[in-house]
C-alpha cells in the first residue's frame, strides 16, 4: 500500500486560516453588547417620556371644560371629520400615503346615494396645520379648464366654501386645464371670476384621472378657517365643452340652508396654550380627546428620509452592516418588533384612554420614534383624554452608527491583522518544516544508504521544530556508527574466517593424503565444497563492503564498448563452454567514460545471474546499441522470469529470488552491478520478456562526450559452442 494513500486532512496553512475564522466571534460579542446598550438607552427613553407626558397631564387633570369648549353646537351641522394623518402625506392624487386608510371614513355626497354622475366621495385629514381633503368624483364626461378663457366656471372644478379669519365668506375654486397640479383663485360672489385675478398658491392640490372620472387631493392651511373653523365643498360638473353649462352642483352642506356649513373638528386653543407654555423642545406633543381626536398638538418631528448615504469610503462597510442588520436580529433572542405607523399610535391611544400609560416604538415616515401615552383624568375619576409624546431615536442610531463604526473597523482590522499574522506565522512554520523534511528526506538515499550523518537545518531551535530537528539528528548519528560497524563487519570477518578455514582445509589436506581410505571419500569432498562455499561468501561479502570506497578510488577512461563485448563473449565461450552465447553489437565504436575492469565485473555477476537461471540448450544473448547521449547493453536468457513484484528489489542487498537448490549465491551479485552501473552515471533495469520465456537485464551507460550514435550498419560478432 502506498504511503500517501494513507494520508488524510488539510495542511498546517489551513488549519490555521480555518481557525482564524474563530475571530468572526468578536464581532457577533460587539453586536449583541450593542443591541443591548440600545435596548436600554430605548428604555431609558421610555420612561423620559412616559415622565413628560405624565407631567403634562398633570395640568389638564379635571379640566373637562377644555375638552367640552366648541364654538358651535356640531348638532346643527353637517359633521366633517378631519381625522389625524399620520404618515408623511404627498399630493399625488392618491390616499395610500396617509398610512391609516381606513380611519378616513369617506363621506359620500350627490343623488343616488352617491353613485350618480357628479358625486363625489370625501375624506378629510389634518397634519401639521393642514387639512388635507381627497375627492374621488364619478363623472362620464371630463371637461377642463380652458386657458384661454377668464371665467372659471365654464368647467368641471371643485368649490370651497368657509368663514375667513375676520369672520366674512371665503370663496375658492380649485380647477385644472389638465391633470396634474391644479391651481386655485379666491372667487366672486358669483362664482364667475377670480376675484383677484391672482390664484391662492397656500391652496395646493393634484388632479389624476381615474375609470370613474377624477381623483382630486388638495390642501389648505387650517388657519384659513379661523376660529370657528368651519367650511364646505362643491363639485361642480360641465359635460359640454362647447357650450359649458354647468349640469349639476354636488354639495357638502346640509338642505337645511345654505348658511349651514360642514364642522371641521378643531384642536382647542386653550389647551395649546397651556402646553406650548410649558416649554418642552425636542418632542411632539399631542392633546386627544375620548374620540381620538387632537384637540391640541405642538413641536414636530422630522420625519423625512434620511440625509443621502456618506460617499466616503468610510460609510461602506456600515451600510454592508447595516443590511445585515435583520438577518442578525434574528438569532438575537428577545428583539420586539417595531409597530408599523398607524398600529402603534392606535395601540398608544386605546392603552392611554384605557387607563394605561404606554411607551412603545413605531414606524413614522422614512423614520422611527417613540411615542408614549399617559391618560388625562377627569374630576370624577374617568379619563378625559390623554397626552401624546413623540420623539424620534436619532440620538440612539447616532450612537448606534458610531458603535457600528467602530465595531466594524476594528473588527475588519482585527481580522486583516490576525489573518497576515497567520499566514506569516504559518508560511515560516512550514517553510522550516519543509526544508527539514527535505534535509531529512535527503540523509538517505533511494536505497537506505546513509549520505549525512546529521542535519544542519534547525538544530539550533528552540522550539518544537528544534526538538525534533537534534532528534532526527542524533538517530542518524547512530545510525551512521551502526551502518559503520554493518560496512566493516565483511572486512573484520574475512580476516577471522579466514585463518579457521584455511587450518581447516589444511586439515583436510593433510587427513587425504594420510589416510587412503579417506581420499575418495564422498563426505571430504563435501567438506571441501563447504570451505570453498564459506570463503567465497565471505569474499564476496567484502567485495561488496568495499565496493564503494574502490569505485571513488579508480580512474576512467574512454572505452570502446563495441570492443569490449566482442571480446568478453569470445572469452565466455571459451570460459563456459557447454552454454551458448550471441553477440549483436552496432559495428562502430561505442566509446564511454569508464573503468574497463569494472565493466568486466559488472558483466561477469549478469553473465554468471544468465548462467544459472538460463534454460538448458538455449543461448545467452548480448546485444549492444546506442542511442543520442546513452549506450545500453542488454542480456537476455530464456527460462523462468521474474515475479511480477520483484523488477524492481533484484538489485537490492542480500536479495536473492533463487530456489534453494541453487549454489554459492548470496543477493550480492546484482547490487554489485547496480552500483558499478549507478557509479558511471548510468540505470540498469531487470525485465521479463514480452512473451515470458526469459529475462532480460539492460545496462544504460552515457556516451563518452563528442561520441555519437554509430553511423555503420550493424554487424553480428558472434560465436557458440555446443
Amino acid at each position: 500500500m502506498r504511503i500517501g494513500s494513507a494520508i488524510h486532512g488539510p495542511r498546517l496553512v489551513a488549519k490555521l486560516m480555518a481557525l482564524s475564522v474563530a475571530l468572526l466571534v468578536v464581532p457577533w460579542l460587539s453586536w449583541l453588547l450593542l443591541v443591548e446598550m440600545e435596548r436600554a438607552l430605548e428604555a431609558m427613553q421610555f420612561r423620559q417620556q412616559l415622565l413628560v407626558a405624565k407631567g403634562i397631564s398633570t395640568f389638564l387633570n379635571g379640566r373637562e371644560d377644555l375638552f367640552a369648549d366648541l364654538p358651535i353646537d356640531p348638532e346643527d351641522y353637517e359633521a366633517l371629520y378631519a381625522r389625524p394623518i399620520t404618515g408623511s402625506a404627498r399630493l399625488d392624487g392618491a390616499i395610500e400615503d396617509w398610512n391609516d386608510v381606513d380611519s378616513h371614513v369617506a363621506n359620500a355626497f350627490g343623488a343616488s346615494g352617491g353613485t350618480a354622475d357628479g358625486s363625489f366621495d370625501l375624506s378629510l385629514g389634518d397634519r401639521e396645520g393642514w387639512l388635507y381633503a381627497f375627492l374621488k368624483v364619478r363623472d362620464d364626461v371630463r371637461v377642463y379648464r380652458n386657458p384661454k378663457s377668464l371665467r372659471l366656471d365654464g368647467a368641471d372644478h371643485v368649490r370651497v366654501d368657509f368663514i375667513r379669519a375676520d369672520g366674512e365668506d371665503g370663496r375658492i375654486a380649485i380647477t385644472a386645464s389638465q391633470a396634474g397640479v391644479t391651481t386655485a383663485y379666491p372667487m366672486d360672489a358669483e362664482w364667475r371670476l377670480a376675484e383677484t385675478g391672482a390664484p391662492e398658491r397656500s391652496v395646493q392640490g393634484h388632479l389624476v384621472e381615474t375609470g370613474e372620472g377624477y381623483a382630486l387631493e388638495f390642501r389648505m392651511p387650517l388657519d384659513m378657517l379661523g376660529s370657528r373653523r368651519v367650511f364646505g365643498l362643491s363639485f361642480v360638473d360641465v359635460d359640454d365643452p362647447q357650450t359649458r353649462a354647468i349640469r349639476t352642483v354636488t354639495r357638502t352642506l346640509p338642505t337645511a340652508g345654505e348658511e349651514s356649513f360642514g364642522l371641521v373638528v378643531y384642536r382647542s386653543p386653550e389647551v395649546l396654550k397651556i402646553i406650548e407654555g410649558l416649554g418642552y423642545a425636542g418632542y411632539r406633543i399631542m392633546v386627544i380627546d375620548t374620540e381620538s381626536r387632537r384637540r391640541a398638538e405642538t413641536g414636530g418631528l422630522d420625519l423625512g428620509p434620511r440625509p443621502p448615504a456618506e460617499t466616503n469610503w468610510a460609510a461602506i462597510p456600515r451600510g454592508a452592516f447595516l443590511k445585515t442588520r435583520q438577518w442578525l436580529e434574528a438569532f438575537t433572542a428577545g428583539d420586539a418588533d417595531v409597530a408599523q405607523d398607524a398600529e402603534g399610535a392606535a395601540e398608544v391611544i386605546a392603552s392611554a384612554l384605557a387607563g394605561d400609560p404606554l411607551a412603545l416604538r413605531r414606524h413614522a415616515g422614512e423614520k422611527e420614534v417613540i411615542m408614549a401615552g399617559h391618560p388625562i383624568v377627569g374630576a370624577g375619576g374617568s379619563v378625559i383624554g390623554l397626552v401624546a409624546v413623540e420623539q424620534t431615536i436619532e440620538d440612539i442610531e447616532t450612537f448606534q452608527y458610531a458603535a457600528i463604526d467602530s465595531i466594524v473597523w476594528v473588527s475588519v482590522a482585527s481580522l486583516i491583522a490576525f489573518v497576515l499574522a497567520v499566514i506569516a506565522f504559518s508560511g515560516r512554520l512550514t517553510w522550516r518544516i519543509r526544508n527539514l523534511r527535505r534535509e531529512a528526506a535527503a540523509a538517505i538515499d533511494e536505497y537506505g544508504r546513509l549520505r549525512s550523518a546529521a542535519l544542519s537545518s534547525e538544530i539550533h531551535s528552540g522550539d518544537e521544530i528544534g526538538d525534533l530537528a537534534r532528534s532526527v539528528s542524533n538517530m542518524l548519528t547512530r545510525l551512521r556508527q551502526h551502518n559503520h560497524f554493518i560496512e566493516n563487519m565483511p572486512r573484520t570477518l574475512r580476516h577471522e574466517i579466514n585463518n579457521p578455514l584455511n587450518v581447516l582445509s589444511t586439515s583436510l589436506q593433510n587427513l587425504s593424503e594420510d589416510v587412503a581410505d579417506v581420499k575418495d571419500s564422498r563426505y571430504l569432498e563435501s567438506a571441501r565444497r563447504g570451505v570453498l562455499r564459506i570463503g567465497a561468501i565471505v569474499e564476496n561479502l567484502a567485495d561488496a563492503a568495499s565496493l564503494d570506497e574502490s569505485l571513488q578510488a579508480e580512474d576512467m577512461d574512454e572505452v570502446d564498448l563495441e570492443q569490449l563485448l566482442a571480446n568478453y563473449v569470445g572469452n565466455c565461450a571459451i570460459t563456459h563452454p557447454d552454454h551458448g552465447f550471441l553477440f549483436r553489437g552496432t559495428g562502430a565504436a561505442v566509446i564511454v567514460l569508464a573503468s574497463d575492469y569494472r565493466i568486466e565485473q559488472m558483466l561477469d555477476k549478469i553473465i554468471d545471474n544468465a548462467i544459472d537461471f538460463h534454460r538448458a540448450g538455449s543461448a545467452i544473448r548480448v546485444q549492444l546499441d546506442t542511442g543520442p547521449e546513452h549506450a545500453r547493453i542488454a542480456i537476455a536468457n530464456r527460462g523462468p522470469p521474474l515475479p511480477r513484484d520483484a523488477t524492481g528489489s533484484v538489485f537490492e542487498s542480500m536479495v536473492s529470488h533463487r530456489g534453494p537448490d541453487n549454489r554459492l549465491h548470496f543477493g550480492l551479485g546484482l547490487y554489485v552491478v547496480r552500483t558499478i552501473a549507478e557509479h558511471h552515471g548510468g540505470t540498469v533495469r531487470a525485465l521479463n520478456l514480452t512473451d515470458g520465456s526469459g529475462v532480460v537485464i539492460s545496462v544504460q551507460l552515457p556516451l563518452a562526450t563528442g561520441a555519437g550514435k554509430a553511423e555503420e550498419p550493424a554487424q553480428d560478432h558472434s560465436s557458440r559452442t555446443a
